[in-house]
């Protein structure tokens, strides 16, 4: 029996938008659990992410993007979920891209916990020109928030991933682990595979398509020869049904292609994936319509 004790609790990964959280949450975890792409609210739920280790379990909560520019329903929701999030958990790791800081960092320093309760994770360093700028950078923003401690990270990188770990894990508190050592996450697989859909979504026609769209599992269907998924994408507008399509259907096949690719890596079997377009006007701005379709 070691003497070092059992420490397991919530991680809060917070930020604005694109700095990085879900990508840094899928380097942790080691398993592509959440979305990422470069646009605002690719993730738009609180998504659990857990990481067990021989005396620690982390349960991360990647948040979305906490929004200061936009108004609107699901702006309101996601950052309901940020403000329910700091509230709830043991530490919060407050992520910063590197060399880069704006109103939208600096809105979030006053929902932050207790200095011994945060982390401040220094983003994408490896996109620094120059390291001689940390340093100033570092002491700007502990000017504003006495931070427990300052890790400058690489997600893409796998850089300072585990000096990051040993400064959130001596703040977890002391206690048995609450989900199984091989759980990876508390979602179930078919979120994650809306997601999936979601993220290719948001990468293939980002640009060109408003976010009024979102995607719903209406049927999932396991046996011995694989999974077969029906996925609905949900679109506001007529007009959003042909970006979403591309010439001659070229969009929608790649979507589902690479989406079915992702769900065959993280489902370990076949996976035959159906996907199509239904048109559902106003939902992303009415409360109502956003709990009918999942959203917290």
């Amino acid at each position: 029996m070691s003497d070092t004790p059992f420490r397991c609790g919530f991680v809060a990964i917070v930020g604005r938008p694109n700095v990085g959280k879900s990508t840094l949450l899928n380097a942790l975890i080691g398993s592509k659990i959440s979305i990422v792409s470069r646009k605002a609210q690719t993730t738009r739920h609180r998504i659990h992410g857990v990481l067990t280790r021989e005396h620690e379990q982390f349960i991360f909560v990647d948040t979305p993007g906490f929004q200061t520019r936009h108004g609107g329903a699901m702006n309101r929701m996601m950052n309901r979920v940020v403000t329910q999030a700091l509230s709830q958990v043991d530490v919060t790791v407050h992520v910063v891209e590197a060399g880069k800081w704006s109103e939208g960092d600096a809105k979030l320093l006053p929902l932050l916990p207790s200095p011994e309760r945060t982390v401040l994770a220094i983003s994408k360093i490896d996109q620094l020109k120059s390291k001689n700028d940390l340093f100033a950078f570092v002491s700007k923003i502990m000017a504003l928030h006495p931070f427990g401690a300052v890790i400058p990270v690489s997600a893409v990188k796998n850089k300072q991933l585990e000096p990051l770990l040993t400064e959130i894990a001596a703040r977890l508190p002391e206690g048995e682990a609450m989900f199984e050592e091989d759980t990876l996450t508390d979602r179930p697989m078919r979120f994650i595979a809306a997601e999936l859909i979601r993220e290719k979504i948001f990468r293939l026609v980002g640009d060109e398509l408003p976010y009024g769209c979102t995607v719903v599992i209406e049927q999932w269907e396991e046996t011995n020869k694989g999974v077969h998924i029906a996925a609905c994408i949900v679109i506001e507008r007529d007009s959003h049904k042909p970006i979403l399509l591309g010439a001659r259907g070229e969009h929608m096949k790649r979507i589902a292609t690479e989406a079915r690719q992702d769900m065959v890596k993280l489902l370990e079997k076949p996976v035959h994936l159906e996907v199509y377009i239904k048109v559902r006007k106003g939902w992303s701005d009415r409360e109502s319509a956003l709990r009918d379709l999942g959203y917290e």
